[in-house]
């Protein structure tokens, strides 16, 4: 496989696929280019920088149509830090968490490194499948993700069946938001970092608060628990509300995240992004079926990812190789997560990925796989 060279004809024009850091516009980084002197460089406390934290929290809020009461609220890390910073200030006592694969298994066990939580109930499923909350009235949060990035696992966002108003929903929407669907009423935190769909940078995370997380937050806040002031939320809210973080943000990751917001509702918003990602990953599965050697990992359709696609690969061709000679190519970041130990492919389908790009990724598998078809040949 060394080899074989690829024609050029057959390479997509941007050759990015990765699940994160994901590809990111021209126009995005000639956005940021042009912010000069004014803006780089400068206090965060200042007009120029907290124009541009406007820019993101009004562009979120028009993004995912908050309904009234409801806020965004930005912090200094990525959804790391949110998970410790939910731990802190959003579970009362004990939380639900639904376990599909290395990221959602984080957050369970943060909650259960707390020693002021009692220990969390955790429903877990194999890589690869689905599973849903379950009304439970021993905790006061539930927390899933909507999209398992390590697996491409997707869940929907429902409150559970027969759950109380005083139990809030914690949605982990990191490579899921902006790429996918969601009626914010069925959540209470739906939390994000801006290095997926949104197609920038990290040490940031975003969350979208309900009027219930917000003052489960200032109860907390309230009590006798101790609480780091950067992982507390209403530090966060207080500060966000001012257009600003507690510590120095990062201002191109902003920057880059309010023009990719912009050109996001300039297309038709959320309802385009949707549209788009479902009919992207669409192309990779309906791809699947037609080649014996690609099997879809997420065996259910319906817990298909819409944003990222994992194909295993039939064990007698080395998908490590394919990855590699992609790379060599081009064609970058399609590679299996790592901890996860598969013959895979993982391909991102966030809403910068044009359709044009995929099909012509499509055409250079089919290209690869079939000359290894006619090398296996006696």
């Amino acid at each position: 496989m060394d080899s074989l060279h690829i024609p050029d004809s057959l390479l997509p024009a941007d050759g990015r696929f990765g699940s994160g850091p994901s590809r990111v516009r021209q126009e995005q980084m000639d956005a940021l280019f042009a912010l000069g002197p004014d803006v780089m460089g400068t206090s965060h406390r200042q007009a120029p920088v907290k124009r541009i934290v406007a820019r993101v929290r009004e562009g979120l809020a028009a993004l995912f149509s908050l309904p009234e009461g409801y806020e965004v609220v930005l912090g200094n890390g990525g959804s790391t830090a949110f998970w410790d910073a939910a731990v802190f200030s959003l579970i009362q006592e004990r939380s639900q968490h639904v376990v599909l694969g290395e990221f959602s298994s984080k957050f369970a066990q943060e909650s259960a490194g707390a020693p002021f939580l009692s220990e969390p109930r955790i429903i877990r499923t194999e890589p690869g499948t689905a599973a849903a909350a379950q009304a439970d009235d021993e905790v006061d949060a539930f927390a899933w993700p909507q999209n398992e990035t390590s697996t491409g696992v997707m869940l929907p966002i429902v409150r559970p069946e027969g759950a109380r108003e005083d139990q809030l929903v914690l949605i982990d929407a990191t490579s899921a938001a902006g790429g996918i669907a969601f009626d914010p009423l069925a959540t209470d935190a739906y939390y994000f970092a801006p290095q997926k769909s949104f197609a920038s940078d990290g040490a940031l995370w975003c969350a979208v608060l309900s009027p219930a997380a917000i003052e489960r937050a200032g109860a907390i806040a309230a009590s006798d628990r101790w609480i780091p002031e950067i992982l507390s939320l209403t530090t966060a809210l207080e500060n966000s509300r001012k257009d600003q973080t507690l510590n120095t943000p990062a201002i191109a990751t902003l920057a880059l995240m309010a023009e990719q917001i912009e050109w996001m509702l300039a297309q038709g918003g959320l309802a385009w992004a949707d549209a788009r990602t479902r009919s992207t990953s669409g192309l990779l599965h309906a791809w699947a079926d037609r080649r014996p050697e690609i099997t879809p990992f997420v065996t259910d359709p319906a817990a298909r990812s819409q944003v990222v696609t994992t194909l295993d690969v039939d064990d007698r061709i080395d998908a490590e190789a394919i990855t590699g000679l992609l790379r060599r190519h081009g064609i970058v970041d399609i590679e299996p997560y790592r901890k996860l130990g598969r013959n895979q492919l993982r391909i991102a389908t966030f809403p910068a990925v044009p359709e044009s790009d995929v099909q012509s990724l499509i055409g250079v598998l089919d290209y690869v796989l079939d000359a290894i078809e006619v090398a296996a040949q006696p």
